[in-house]
Parts: structure tokens; sequence; C-alpha cells
């Protein structure tokens, strides 16, 4: 698998915002969403539950599945950037 260059992600980081503030019908604009920072408490605050919705919208977009089970997922949606470098990565499959 090759890894995302960096200007992918990038170019992603827009649209996957957009999916988890659509998704959560958070009352913020995509561009408030910092890319480093924690999407889990102190960060965007979202929760076990938001992070299920969130993975059900990835898998219908982007047609491959974040497992509730992956041991990864802690990483994964460490912040905004870490899923769109994972998503990204995903694509390129």
């Amino acid at each position: 698998m090759s890894e995302p260059t960096q200007e992918t992600i990038d170019a992603l980081l827009p649209e996957i915002a957009e999916l988890i503030v659509s998704a959560l019908n958070l009352d913020m604009q995509p561009g408030e969403i910092e890319p480093d920072a924690p999407l889990f408490g102190e960060g965007l605050g979202l929760d076990s539950i938001d992070v299920l919705e969130v993975a059900l919208v990835v898998s219908k977009r982007y047609g491959f599945q974040l497992r509730s089970d992956n041991e990864d997922n802690v990483r994964i949606f460490a912040s905004l950037r870490a899923l769109t470098a994972h998503i990204a990565a995903q694509r390129s499959k």
C-alpha cells in the first residue's frame, strides 16, 4: 500500500471536515475543525456514537468499512488529519 502524499491529504481535508460536520449536524463550519486537534475530548468533543456515524458515512461515500473493533481506531480517529490520511490510503488501494 502506497502512503498518500501530503498534498493528497491536504486536498482531502476540507471534504472530510464537511463530511463530519454534515454527518453529525455540528453547529460549526468545516473550516473550523483544526486538522491536528483531537476529535475526542478536548478537541472536537466527539463520542463513540459520533464515531459510528462518521464511520457509516465514510463507508458509504468511499466504499470501505471502518470497523468498530479495529484496534487502530484510536489512531485513525485521533484527528481530522489522521482520519483523512487513513481514507486517502484506503482509496489508493
